[in-house]
């Protein structure tokens, strides 16, 4: 029986974690935490009877408790409650389902307490992951990437010397404005019609703006131990191909598969171990064929200023990560366009003065100023 928990239960990749728990017979929730999605995580304590459940408020806390009082569980709030879920005793994996940079303290916490994690969090690595990486060497804690493009490269790795990689092929969908060059006027419904996968907003906004695959440009470089330089982005329109490595003799080994995240969920739950996992399968004769191309970093801004900010490196990374984060908020909440999260991202780096080694508070410290630094233009 492997026991986990989870941070974002209630999320795209939260769900999609239980329905791996309900296909299997041998994994036992411990603990769940949400945001504000409390009728959804009612349900979950109700069909998954975790002895522990955290949720972002006090008020949505008070609340959970009345509606679960006839059950043995604790709920807690706020960042006391997400860190009480990710040190859970019984939890031998957490998943970090969780969005934005409030995953990397309990994060943090989860690898001292000797916790592996299933990493879903692109922010812990884009922001702290010269901080995280060493961190679970040293407590021998295991991360599994849960992200198809870096599952695809961890599957492909296995059996493989990392030393002996030439370069990472990280590929991308192009989202919905593939191949468009004028991105202004863009709508929100526009942007969220994804035409391969089914996430959430924000991740799905980040996806169109290309931000998404600069974040796991950026994730992929402290996962994979590989300088910037080996890594390099490849449209794959059709979502077939979920990553490739190519090897210094020069062979490629790609993990191809449908679109479906339980996939590389399901992968770090079980790992080493394949399992049974049902749906569709490939039909190569119905896809007739796989097609690639260039990314267009001149249009889709987010790529190039992500690899812009990888290089700065320090700091640059959460300026990049924060100014993004808000700027899609606004974005989804209709009081920018589509174009300017490019604009504020770019703002946001400029006026930035880059902090070459941060630590944690000063990580957290960059994203409240970044915070301001946009409240007090936008």
């Amino acid at each position: 029986m492997k026991t986990i928990a989870i941070l974002g239960s209630t999320g795209s990749i939260g769900t999609q974690t239980l329905d791996v728990v309900r296909a299997n017979g041998d994994i036992r929730v411990a603990a769940l935490a949400a945001g504000k999605n409390r009728k959804l995580l009612e349900q979950q304590i109700r069909e998954f009877h975790p002895r522990l459940a955290a949720v972002a408020d006090e008020a949505d806390a008070k609340a959970l408790r009345t509606a679960v009082a006839d059950l043995e569980v604790e709920i807690l709030y706020g960042e006391e409650g997400r860190e009480a879920v990710a040190v859970c005793e019984e939890a031998e994996i957490l998943v970090t389902a969780i969005v934005g940079m409030i995953g990397i303290l309990p994060t943090i916490r989860a690898i001292e307490a000797g916790k592996d994690i299933a990493l879903a969090n692109k922010e812990t690595l884009v922001t702290a992951g010269h901080i995280i990486m060493p961190l679970a060497a040293r407590c021998g804690v295991k991360i599994l990437p849960v992200d198809s493009e870096h599952s695809a490269i961890f599957q492909a790795l296995q059996g493989e010397e990392r030393r002996k990689i030439d370069k990472i092929l990280l590929t991308a969908s192009g989202g919905p404005f593939r191949g468009r060059k004028d991105l202004k006027g863009l709508r929100v419904e526009d942007a969220l019609k994804h035409p391969n996968w089914s996430m959430g907003q924000k991740i799905t906004i980040d996806s169109a703006s290309m931000v998404n695959k600069g974040l796991e440009v950026m994730e992929a470089k402290w996962l994979f131990g590989t300088d910037l330089d080996q890594i390099q982005v490849v449209i794959q329109p059709q979502s077939v191909i979920h990553s490739m490595v190519q090897f210094v003799d020069g062979a490629v080994i790609a993990q191809l598969g449908t679109p479906d995240m339980k996939l590389p969920i399901q992968y770090a739950l079980y790992y080493p171990e394949r399992r049974y996992l049902g749906g569709d399968r490939l039909d190569f004769a119905k896809l007739g064929q796989i097609t690639f191309e260039d990314p267009d970093p001149e249009t889709f801004l987010g790529l190039k200023y992500a690899f812009e900010a990888a290089r700065t490196g320090g700091s640059m990374p959460t300026v990049f990560n924060a100014a993004n984060e808000r700027a899609v908020s606004k974005f989804l909440n209709r009081k920018i366009g589509f174009t300017d999260i490019y604009e504020i991202i770019r703002y946001c780096m400029d006026a930035h003065q880059t902090i070459a080694d941060p630590d944690i508070r000063q990580i957290l410290d960059t994203e409240q100023s970044v915070y301001e630094l946009i409240e007090s233009r936008w």
